[in-house]
């Protein structure tokens, strides 16, 4: 609830202030449209790093990260993963911002490095995306958050199957 809050207050204090190139959207649609293309932004939680967003069509869009992935289990890691998102529906509808609800499939592939032992760990696996997307209609960025499970189903160096959650929160900025 409080990012929720935080996020209204800048796009109530940023939607008057910068004047952006966000296309406008249909005023009748009741589904989410984008109004952008492509954007850049960061992701903080597991993983934290660069993340960025490619719009395919009106409601469906690749999404990827890279990132550090720190975890109780494990010392150091880096993540990189890849989305197929669908937004169905916009959970709100209001002239600053909307709010889909988004969900997918992907992949990702996560290093892994201990420091007390002289091995590491490849994963391979599959992650499924949940979350909601404050996409705001007069500036050209997106604040997001989102809850991923992960399965791996390679694990080169352990032979355990491995399952785990991503959750993280994040900005965008979009140049088209």
């Amino acid at each position: 609830m409080t990012l929720i809050i935080t996020a209204a207050t800048v796009a109530i204090i940023t939607s008057g202030v910068i004047r952006a190139e966000a296309r406008p959207r249909p005023r009748r649609a009741s589904n989410f449209e984008a109004n952008k293309s492509f954007g850049l932004g960061i992701m903080l939680g597991a993983p934290a790093g660069l993340s960025g967003k490619y719009f395919l069509t009106k409601d469906t869009a690749l999404d990827f990260g890279v990132g550090a992935y720190h975890r109780y289990r494990f010392d150091n890691a880096v993540q990189v993963h890849l989305d197929y998102l669908l937004h169905p529906v916009n959970l709100v509808k209001t002239p600053p911002f909307h709010l889909p609800l988004y969900f997918g499939i992907g992949g990702r592939l996560l290093l892994r490095q201990y420091d007390n032992r002289n091995d590491d760990d490849v994963h391979l696996g599959v992650r499924i995306p949940v979350g909601i997307s404050m996409d705001f209609n007069n500036v050209p960025i997106d604040i997001f958050a989102e809850l991923a499970f992960i399965a791996d189903l390679v694990v080169a160096g352990d032979d355990r199957f491995f399952h785990d959650f991503n959750g993280l929160i994040g900005l965008r900025y979009y140049f088209e």
